[in-house]
């Protein structure tokens, strides 16, 4: 790979040079069926699971053959196949995802191990805290191994943390922490063996402290310049590979003559399969394809609705969608600060506990962005997860895991994540600026999430049984003023609502109102006090993807748009709405599109001041500017 990257034939490379050993043993060690998530210098991960040089290859070229279709580098994918789930750039969001797939092996009675690793510079991390703090409450048996060497980037240990040994972490957590020469193959090799066989009979997490060096860059463009050189000599003595041929030419299981053909043999074979690779044709670029696999295929389900609806109010028809779909999928598991035997900050999971049982309804430790990467482990080892964020506003402490883990992992490589996020949101009962803003904004930008924003009970149920039931990853807002104020028919079966489907509140010829979430109460209030004006009102009820067509009909068909939206006015949701109808309907309109929304400010407490940063201040006036144009 260096003679390629220096004939400028490939454009990257992360060398593992000088810690072979420790991927190399650790993965011998575990069994084929257990996952590893390695990082971008653990080749041997690769290599002792036989996957075959031509697809890796195909891989770091960007070929179709490789595991991403050339839409993601180096390690940066996953293959069930060999149960290898690869990281992402953040390095330490794959420490979560370990808890969850081990999290899904307890559940299931499977007695394995996890194995994921780390370096020691993202042992600063706030993932790495979160992963280790939940596996050690939930006895996970999950292997964490720190390839401690010496340097993240050109950040020598000294600047990274100020411990003695980073196994010293493990006491904090309330873990086992061992330290091991990470050059001595056999070592690393019966360390890990051991450990993983005891955490298959008692199931719990350890932290191993494997220490090595790099003889190497980070990569190799980042050169070795701020490396003292008498570290390379001393860790030259200690190169793995030479270690372990002076030790097999010594215990007489290798001869000296052996090793050229050896070398021989593996030389050609490499050449080989490399320029097999090279050989292959490019990817062809089609937009339709890559559009359709950011999206995992969904078929919405059949069902019968129940011909005697009761009436339910909008958080009991919350919590029966998910008590149904918990009785439907015997594999869903819901996590939450204090979801289980309290009931959640809302009770929506009140009495789910003693149906369901602490195994399936877990309390989860303050730490989103750990839960969130367990909750897609959970989905990458066979299970459902729905993971409530206490708040909407709380979502930005598991960003990262949403927006680059959860929302492109089916587009990188085809791995589904059947993953919602409940996200109770909205103002209008003075809870001020940390637990009232609506910020779906934020999610329905990136592709690969799915999100919905119900107004009414049965929407509501319809709604989040639909999200649990798709393989892809949703976000579902629930507005909290709604919980009790809102009341309405709900099925008592099985209930699906198409996700990606608006619905028409009130047909109207005068100008519509295109809304969603408590938005469409006020335009129903608006309308019921103009009786005089044809109104029409549109519930997009999903916001990605959202009913185009729905919109532009009515659109179409009143010539007139006003665009209503609880979320502040600049970079919302509806200017999105506006900017397709712009440029759709411009022929069809008799007015500009106007949009209501809320103030550029943050939320304040205080209830008149709340009101007047509401959109609902300004729905009248905004209205009748759209009417006298």
């Amino acid at each position: 790979m260096l003679i390629l990257l220096r004939q400028g034939r490939i454009g990257k490379w992360f060398s593992g040079i000088g810690q072979e050993a420790i991927a190399i043993g650790s993965t011998l060690a575990m069994n084929s069926d257990e996952y590893i998530l390695p990082m971008h210098r653990n080749l041997g991960v690769f290599t002792a699971r036989d996957i075959p040089l031509s697809r890796l290859m195909a891989q770091w070229q960007g070929k179709a053959s490789g595991f991403t279709k050339g839409r993601d580098r180096s390690f940066h994918f996953g293959t069930q196949e060999y149960k290898i789930i690869g990281m992402i750039s953040h390095l330490g969001p794959q420490l979560a995802l370990a808890d969850g797939i081990a999290l899904a092996d307890v559940l299931s009675k499977r007695k394995k191990a996890t194995l994921v690793f780390t370096g020691e510079g993202a042992t600063s991390e706030g993932d790495f805290h979160e992963a280790l703090n939940i596996a050690a409450v939930w006895n996970l048996p999950v292997i964490f191994l720190i390839e401690n060497n010496g340097y993240g980037l050109s950040t020598p240990v000294s600047e990274q943390y100020n411990c003695k040994y980073l196994l010293d972490k493990a006491i904090g957590y309330g873990m086992e922490g061992r330290r091991i020469d990470g050059n001595n193959l056999l070592e690393v090799y019966h360390t890990v063996s051991e450990l993983a066989g005891s955490m298959r009979e008692n199931p719990r997490p350890v932290l191993l402290e494997c220490m090595t060096f790099r003889m190497r860059g980070h990569e190799e463009a980042s050169g070795t310049k701020y490396v003292p050189q008498h570290l390379f000599d001393t860790w030259k003595e200690k190169d793995p590979i030479r270690n372990f041929e002076k030790y097999l030419l010594n215990e007489n299981v290798l001869r000296p003559e052996w090793i050229p053909e050896m070398k021989k043999e593996f030389f050609t074979q490499i050449e080989s399969e490399i320029e097999r690779v090279f050989n292959e044709p490019d990817i062809i670029p089609d937009v339709e394809t890559e559009v359709k696999d950011m999206y995992k295929p969904y078929n919405f389900p059949t069902f019968q609705p129940s011909s005697l609806p009761t009436t339910k109010r909008y958080i009991d028809a919350i919590s029966d969608g998910l008590r149904q779909s918990m009785r439907k999928h015997d594999n869903l598991v819901i996590m939450g600060q204090d979801i289980a035997e309290y009931g959640g900050a809302f009770k929506i999971t009140q009495g789910f506990v003693e149906e369901f049982g602490r195994g399936r309804v877990r309390n989860t430790p303050i730490c989103e962005s750990g839960v969130v990467g367990a909750a897609m482990g959970l989905a990458i080892n066979g299970y459902k997860a729905v993971m409530e964020m206490q708040f909407a506003d709380f979502a930005t402490v598991g960003f990262n895991q949403i927006i680059n883990n959860l929302a492109k992992t089916h587009y990188r490589w085809e791995q589904g994540v059947d993953v919602v996020i409940r996200m109770p949101a909205g103002a209008g009962t003075g809870a001020g600026p940390f637990h009232s803003q609506s910020n779906e904004a934020w999610f329905t930008k990136t592709p690969g999430l799915k999100v919905v924003y119900p107004a009414f009970p049965a929407d509501a149920k319809g709604l989040l049984m639909a999200a649990i039931d798709d393989p892809n990853p949703v976000m579902y807002f629930e507005h909290k003023y709604l919980y009790r104020s809102n009341s309405g028919e709900v099925p008592d079966g099985d209930y699906y609502i198409e996700i990606g489907k608006a619905k028409v509140i009130r047909e109207g010829r005068s100008a519509s109102i295109i809304t969603y979430g408590l938005g469409v109460h006020w335009a129903i209030e608006y309308a019921a006090k103009h009786p005089d004006l044809s109104v029409e009102i549109i519930d997009l009820r999903s916001l990605q993807p959202w009913d185009k067509e729905a919109v532009e009909k009515s659109a179409k068909k009143t010539g007139r748009v006003l665009i209503l939206q609880e979320d502040t006015l600049t970079s919302g949701f509806g200017g999105e709405i506006a900017a397709h109808l712009a440029e759709h309907c411009f022929k069809y309109l008799d007015a500009p599109i106007v949009r209501c929304a809320s103030l550029d400010t943050a939320i304040p407490m205080n209830k008149a001041l709340e009101e007047q940063f509401l959109a609902k201040a300004r729905l009248e006036e905004t209205m009748q500017k759209l009417l006298n144009y």
